[in-house]
């Protein structure tokens, strides 16, 4: 079955101070000025899949002003029933999170059991800034579905850590010894490979559906590529490790390494960030997080929840019209969309067999819920 959030409940999260809200199985929009809190539903709801906020890392940060702690609830169908979810943040204090009102050892564990997309205007930093968000963006959506490979990365970047803090210790103290980093080294160089290996063997599956999706959104002449770039391509981790010793021990930290990967956008062979538009950035972004959904759906069984974050204020009409096609053949499963104009949401899906409903949001007052259903199963 896939996933299903039926309930969302929020207390003192970003802007929202106490927010109870039952949500409809298919299309779930959330409609209002800017402002008024819609991205943040978005990122409630991102939290329960993933544990962790889209847009800011820092926990605390997404505290309601003026308060403690913030609290957000979810409950999930599944074929076994109903489940409850519990994400709980204090200042100062270790993250809980509960499945059923027990908590998780690990946030690991939970990591992948209720996948979800997300497209947002955010994403053009993919584009625009460095590798590391790249990386991030990659990292994420493997470990959705393999919990192998997430565990791969946990330990590499551990090991990682220790490795820099030893060699950062070692100039300082002028004395610079080798053979002290090789628990390090060895572990950097089990989990790295396969990190590696992973990244090659899921881009490879990756390529073709970003492609497909572009053309369907763009129907443009240009050919699209995403490539990786990682020096082990090239070379073992253990000979790159031993190569850039000199440069690791002079500037402290460790400069070769699956953290050093990158993922290439191109367009017509050329970089997309210098020579594409901006009309063919969105296109791919776009294409890139259906890809995205793709992938996750087929190597874990259920569709993902898809949320797309004011992208039909961004994107033309025709490549709207796509994205509405796909929603209306029911391509996915339960959808939230967030847009400042309700009439267009309403023209756009006016004759879709979905069942929709809105959630009307205002600088104040309740949110007023307005629902269309259709008597189509699903």
């Amino acid at each position: 079955m896939d996933v299903q959030l039926k309930r969302l409940s929020l207390m003192d999260f970003r802007n929202h101070q106490a927010l109870d809200l039952e949500l409809g199985p298919q299309v779930n929009c959330f409609i209002g000025p800017n402002g008024t809190g819609k991205t943040n539903l978005l990122d409630a709801v991102h939290y329960l899949s993933l544990c962790k906020s889209y847009f800011d890392a820092t926990d605390s940060n997404n505290v309601r002003h003026g308060q403690e702690a913030f609290m957000i609830k979810g409950s999930v169908k599944e074929d076994n029933g109903e489940h409850e979810l519990l994400c709980a943040v204090q200042r100062g204090k270790r993250k809980v999170f509960q499945r059923d009102r027990k908590d998780y050892e690990r946030l690991a564990d939970h990591v992948g059991r209720y996948p979800a997309v997300i497209v947002t205007p955010y994403d053009g930093q993919l584009v625009s800034e460095g590798s590391e968000l790249r990386r991030r963006f990659l990292d994420g959506l493997i470990s959705q579905f393999d919990r192998e490979y997430l565990e791969a990365l946990m330990r590499y970047n551990r090991a990682l850590a220790q490795r820099n803090v030893s060699l950062k210790r070692m100039v300082g103290n002028g004395r610079v010894d080798r053979a002290s980093l090789e628990p390090w080294d060895a572990q950097l160089i089990e989990h790295g490979t396969m990190v590696h290996r992973v990244r090659v063997e899921f881009l490879a599956r990756a390529v073709p559906s970003v492609l497909k999706h572009y053309q369907g959104i763009g129907q443009g002449p240009e050919e699209v590529a995403l490539e990786y770039r990682s020096a082990l391509h090239d070379a073992s981790l253990t000979s790159l490790l031993d190569h850039a010793w000199e440069r690791d021990r002079l500037v402290g930290h460790t400069t070769q390494g699956v953290h050093k990967d990158d993922l290439v956008f191109l367009i017509d062979g050329h970089p997309l960030k210098r020579f594409g538009s901006q009309g063919q950035q969105k296109t791919f972004l776009i294409a890139l997080k259906l890809a995205q959904f793709d992938l996750t759906h087929e190597r874990t069984g259920r569709k993902p929840i898809l949320m797309l974050d004011d992208i039909f204020d961004k994107i033309d009409p025709m490549r709207m019209r796509h994205l509405l096609q796909l929603l209306s053949a029911r391509q996915f499963g339960q959808v939230f969309i967030t847009d400042t104009d309700a009439s267009r949401i309403h023209q756009a899906l006016d004759g879709s067999p979905l069942d929709v409903r809105f959630f009307h949001l205002s600088h104040d007052g309740p949110i007023h819920v307005e629902t269309i259903e259709r008597a189509v199963a699903g």
